[in-house]
């Protein structure tokens, strides 16, 4: 949050509504929300990501500067350098901007904690990058790309993917329910493992009881 004086506040609130506001819109208060929070004192609170919209906004004849973030990621844990190589490489040749981070990643694509996917989100929302880019959407991740889409455009990054998809809608409802197949079979696989594990602990604890009983 952000602290403003009352006038400051007033300022970048006008600012805002003459910006955001149509002619025929309602008055600010009046059926819309007003970003600005009641504070302490002479006090009002803006959250980080409204003040970070209004600066951004501020003048919208400005191009902004075309900062790219290259991302690529394999699946597998060791190995497979040179499909990450090919990669960044590919994403490299078709730039048309400034090359600021390529971020390589190995981890499944259904893995929401990867740490390149955080590295990523991290440099998107300390404004370091204007677009992130992957030669196939689901580089970035196999499910919920528009939810990283809707993210990344809250602080006015776009996502550029260089070989779209151009599956038929059966051959794309078969590549999900793979998919999901997958995503339950590890889970699946996980929980047999955490039982076997607690099975053998458990066994190893009444051996022991049995030995210090004879």
């Amino acid at each position: 949050m952000y602290c403003l004086t009352r006038g400051v506040a007033a300022y970048v609130q006008g600012c805002q509504a003459s910006r955001d506001t149509p002619d025929d819109a309602s008055p600010v208060g009046v059926g819309r929300q007003d970003p600005v929070h009641l504070g302490v004192g002479r006090e009002r609170r803006f959250s980080s990501v409204d003040v970070e919209n209004m600066k951004r906004g501020s003048d919208s004849t400005v191009s902004r500067p075309r900062l790219e973030l290259l991302y690529a990621r394999v699946s597998g844990s060791s190995g497979q350098e040179s499909l990450l190589e090919a990669q960044e490489q590919e994403l490299r040749a078709t730039s048309t901007g400034t090359v600021v981070k390529v971020v390589k990643d190995r981890g499944c694509g259904l893995q929401e904690n990867r740490p390149g996917l955080n590295r990523v989100i991290a440099m998107v929302a300390d404004g370091s990058v204007t677009v992130v880019r992957v030669i196939h959407e689901d580089r970035l991740a196999r499910f919920g790309v528009g939810w990283l889409e809707r993210l990344f455009a809250v602080y006015g990054v776009t996502v550029e993917v260089l070989h779209p998809k151009k599956l038929g809608g059966r051959d794309e409802l078969l590549e999900d329910f793979v998919s999901l197949v997958t995503t339950f079979a590890g889970r699946l696989y996980g929980m047999r493992s955490a039982d076997n594990r607690r099975r053998l602990l458990a066994e190893s604890g009444q051996c022991s009881e049995e030995v210090r009983a004879r």
